[in-house]
C-alpha cells in the first residue's frame, strides 16, 4: 500500500469558489491489478474549464460529484505496471490529476515521447493549451499571411501560443493583458501591439487604435466587453473562434449580451465554438509542428508554478484572479 493525498470537492461552489469549496484527503493506493499501471504525479494542471465541472449541470463532460477526487491534466511517472506497454520510469499524460499517486488502466494513459522537453511541458505549450491555440487559431479560423488577429487573454497558457503561431503564420497580432507584468511579456514573445485593459476605459477605441483597418480573426478567451470590442472593430468576414469566456465563469445570472450582435450580420462574421477534445485527429500534425517550432527557438513560454497537493485549490484561484502568468501549474512532491 502506497499513502497518497488528493483534492476533492468539498461544496459546489457559488460565485467565485473559495478555498472552504475543496478538503485534502489521505488514502491507501493498493498495488495496480493485473493489466493497471501505478503513476506517481510530477505536475499536475489547473483550467478554467474545470469550473464548469463543478456545477451540478449537464455539459460536454460529466460535473465533478462531492466527495470525490477532482480530475485534470497530470504528467507523471511510472513506478509500477503490469500492463507491458509500459515500464518503469516511463513518463505518461493523464486526467488523473488532483492527486499524488493513482492505479488506472494502461488504456487510459498516453506515453511521451519527451523531445528534449521538460515534463510539465505536456501540460502546456506540448499539451492541451498548445493544442487548443493550433486547433482555434488554424483549424477553426484559419488564420494566413496578411491577417490581423486579436487575441483576449493573450498572456494566459493558450493565448500566449496563439499569439506566437500567429506570428509564425505572418499575421499581425494585437494582443489583451491586464497590468505591466503580463504586457511586458506580450512584448517579449513578439505581438505587434499588447493592451492593458486595465489600463484603458475603453477597450474598443484602443483596439480600433491598434487595427485601424480592423481585424480578421479574434481568439476568444473571454467574453463581455472583449468580445464586444472585437465585434465593433471586425472587418468584413472576420472569423471568430470561442475557445472560452473565463469572464463569465463565476457568475451568479447571466451576463448581458454584447450590445452591437446586429453588426453580426452586416458585417457577415463567422462565430464558431470549439471543444479541443473533439479534435485529437491533429494531434500528430500539432506536435510535429510544435515540436519543430521549439527546436528552432520561434516558440517560447511561460509558467506559473505552485508546489504541494494542498496548493492546489489556490493555484485554481489564481487563474479567476489574473495572478498567473502562462500555463498554471502545481509541483507535487
Amino acid at each position: 500500500m502506497t499513502t497518497s493525498r488528493e483534492v476533492r470537492l468539498k461544496s459546489r461552489p457559488v460565485g467565485m469558489p473559495k478555498d472552504s469549496d475543496f478538503e485534502v484527503a489521505s488514502v491507501e493506493v493498493a498495488a495496480p491489478a493485473a493489466g493497471e499501471v501505478q503513476v506517481k504525479n510530477l505536475y499536475m494542471s489547473v483550467d478554467p474549464y474545470m469550473r464548469g465541472r463543478m456545477y451540478d449541470r449537464e455539459s460536454y463532460v460529466p460535473p465533478f460529484q462531492i466527495g470525490k477526487a477532482l480530475e485534470g491534466g497530470a504528467v507523471g511517472q511510472v513506478v509500477t505496471s503490469t500492463d507491458p506497454k509500459f515500464q518503469v520510469g516511463d513518463l505518461v499524460n493523464s486526467m488523473m490529476g488532483w492527486r499524488e499517486v493513482f492505479n488506472a488502466p494502461g488504456s487510459s494513459l498516453f506515453k511521451i515521447d519527451p523531445m528534449g522537453l521538460p515534463p510539465q511541458a505536456f501540460l502546456g505549450v506540448a499539451g492541451m493549451p498548445g493544442l487548443t491555440a493550433y486547433v482555434g487559431l488554424l483549424k477553426i479560423a484559419g488564420c494566413k499571411a496578411g491577417d490581423t488577429v486579436f487575441v483576449s487573454a493573450a498572456s494566459g497558457a493558450v493565448g500566449q501560443i496563439v499569439c506566437q503561431i500567429a506570428k509564425l503564420k505572418g499575421a499581425t497580432v494585437i494582443g489583451s493583458a491586464g497590468g505591466a507584468e503580463k504586457i511586458a511579456h506580450l512584448k517579449e514573445i513578439g505581438v505587434d501591439h499588447a493592451i492593458d485593459y486595465r489600463a484603458t476605459s475603453d477597450l474598443t477605441a484602443e483596439l480600433a487604435k491598434a487595427a485601424p483597418k480592423g481585424i480578421d480573426v479574434y481568439f476568444e478567451n473571454v467574453g463581455g466587453e472583449h468580445l464586444e470590442a472585437a465585434i465593433a472593430v471586425a472587418r468584413p468576414f472576420a472569423r471568430f473562434a470561442f475557445c472560452g469566456m473565463i469572464s463569465q465563469y463565476n457568475d451568479t445570472a447571466p451576463s448581458p449580451g454584447p450590445s452591437n450582435m446586429i453588426m453580426v450580420v452586416g458585417k457577415r462574421l463567422r462565430f464558431e465554438g470549439f471543444i479541443v477534445s473533439d479534435h485529437g485527429d491533429v494531434l500528430p500534425e500539432f506536435l510535429s509542428d510544435m515540436g519543430g517550432w521549439i527546436k528552432d527557438g520561434k516558440i517560447t513560454w511561460r509558467e506559473t508554478v505552485d508546489e504541494g497537493i494542498a496548493a492546489a485549490p489556490g493555484a485554481f484561484l489564481k487563474l479567476f484572479k489574473g495572478e498567473n502568468i502562462g500555463k498554471m501549474l502545481v509541483k507535487l512532491s
